[in-house]
């Protein structure tokens, strides 16, 4: 019986700790405010990991059909009057009618860039397209000029519009152009030019294509809201010409997005990449300067799904993070105790010789 009590007190983790460690004393209540201090910032660091949310990315076939694809614009032409600038879409499918809800508006700005005044834009051109290849959009989309009227003389209205036009230019008017197309969920592209215009009140204006300074500059390009994390590569995109004028070409491949979070709500928007290109005007081209963005849809869709760290997960690591605090300092205790006492012993052995 005897032998059976010795081998379970023997099987006890929790002896008892010897005498000197539970005496009191000043580098032990150092140990124990650092300790403290570590623990405190551990546990703190501990539970922000925890409470923080992560994204966890899946791809799968878009299924989406019937459906639209909105555009939110917000971009600014420094160098074009609000009179002259025309937002035009057009899309792959092959419709007479786009049948787009347009709701654009455009902002007169001053020199200083202030605003002076607001036009509802509601004559948004609307093409169809003889071809629907996609490999010969530079051809159907790129080669657009002002629209040609068969008659030469200008009316009243036209020489009235080209008076206000030359007069906001030489104050150096500019122009902001922002609100959202909602479109078909086809390839296609949208653009803002001068093409709009009368060709023979555009030349009256500008005097050739040579001299239409499409700078400009976007503020906000995207293709549906926005979720935590995104990032549209075009915001915030500055391109100013100098002496020369040419069109821009944006190529964006948009990639289908849904987002849900943690409450299991989810937002359907859309991410993407984008390739930029200058053409520069040469002698001779019929074509006129303007800022293309010509988007094609992936068939991949991608899921963003928010989680967090499991409740099990954050005990576990709480309990390795303290307990091994606890036990990191009691050794360091143990250490300076010993340490303290060997030279205490030593200057009293010095003191009495």
């Amino acid at each position: 019986m005897g032998v059976r009590l010795q081998a379970l007190r023997n099987f006890d983790a929790f002896p008892r700790a010897e005498e000197h460690l539970l005496q009191k004393t000043k580098s032990g209540a150092v140990v124990s405010i650092i300790g403290l201090v570590i623990m405190a910032i551990l546990f703190i660091h501990e539970l922000n990991y925890y409470l923080t949310t992560y994204t966890v990315h899946q791809m799968s076939v878009d299924l989406k059909r019937g459906e639209t694809l909105p555009i939110h614009i917000n971009m600014t032409f420094p160098s074009l009057p609000c009179e002259v600038l025309s937002v035009d879409a057009i899309d792959m499918s092959g419709k007479h009618e786009v049948d787009l809800d347009t709701n654009i508006w455009k902002l007169r700005l001053n020199k200083e860039g202030q605003i002076i005044g607001t036009e509802y834009l509601t004559d948004l051109v609307e093409k169809e397209h003889a071809t629907h290849k996609h490999g010969v959009e530079d051809k159907d989309h790129h080669e657009e000029t002002p629209e040609k009227k068969p008659e030469h003389g200008l009316n009243s209205d036209a020489e009235e519009m080209i008076k206000n036009v030359k007069s906001a230019m030489e104050r150096g008017e500019g122009c902001r152009v922002y609100g959202v197309l909602d479109v078909q969920r086809v390839a296609g592209n949208f653009h803002i030019s001068v093409h709009g215009l009368n060709i023979f009140v555009a030349q009256q204006i500008f005097g050739g294509a040579a001299h239409v300074n499409v700078s400009h500059m976007i503020h906000d390009l995207s293709f549906g809201p926005k979720y935590p994390g995104i990032h549209n590569p075009l915001d915030g995109t500055t391109r100013i010409l100098h002496e020369t004028s040419g069109t821009f070409k944006y190529y964006i491949k948009i990639v289908p997005t849904d987002y849900r979070y943690l409450s299991k709500d989810v937002l359907p928007t859309n991410q993407f990449s984008v390739t930029e290109y200058f053409v520069p005007i040469r002698e001779g081209d019929r074509s006129w300067p303007a800022v293309y963005f010509l988007y094609d849809l992936s068939p991949i869709t991608v899921t963003i799904k928010e989680e967090r760290r499991s409740f099990l997960h954050f005990i576990t690591r709480l309990c390795a993070v303290l307990g091994g605090t606890f036990a990191l300092t009691g050794m360091l205790d143990r250490w300076m105790f010993r340490l303290i006492e060997s030279f205490t012993k030593a200057k009293s052995r010095s003191s009495l010789r």
